[in-house]
């Protein structure tokens, strides 16, 4: 490595994902749910937290709304 570099010469450019910045949270899942997407992760060799949040990603884009029945 060098000692010092020229960043002029570096072509510095914008991250394009900047748009798309995430925010760590706390959230509570059973472990059945994140056993499907365990398993789903193996098979697709996508991390699990990742297709979570496609998922969820997904569900918001779409407008999905969960349909409950309290019996």
């Amino acid at each position: 490595m060098r000692k010092e570099y020229d960043i002029e010469k570096l072509n510095p450019r914008k991250n394009p994902y900047t748009r798309q910045t995430k925010k760590q949270i706390t959230i509570y899942i059973n472990s059945d749910t994140i056993d499907y997407f365990k398993e789903c992760s193996n098979e697709s060799g996508i991390p699990y937290q990742t297709l979570i949040n496609l998922y969820l990603t997904d569900c918001a884009k779409h407008k999905k709304h969960l349909e409950m029945n309290w019996k």
